[in-house]
């Protein structure tokens, strides 16, 4: 019964986080937690935390890139000073 609030907490806590991030920072978040979920299952048995890492690192970087593109295309290129 407490798993099931913590996890409540954390999906509360993880929503509100979200509201206020702009596409790019959602991208990355989005693809930081993807590229680290595949990267630990696709290391071998003894490098699962190097794995993780690894694709954590990749996926924020194209999950950001990925969020970008969409926020340019939604409310055009940033304004010049």
């Amino acid at each position: 019964m407490m798993n099931i609030k913590y996890l409540f907490i954390v999906l509360v806590a993880t929503g509100l986080f979200a509201v206020a991030c702009t596409p790019t920072q959602k991208g990355a978040a989005t693809g930081a937690a993807v590229g680290a979920g595949i990267g630990a299952l696709a290391a071998g048995d003894g490098n699962r935390g190097t794995g993780a890492l690894i694709g954590g690192a990749v996926g924020g970087v194209a999950g950001a890139a990925v969020g970008n593109s969409r926020e340019r295309r939604y409310y055009g290129p940033p304004p010049r000073y």
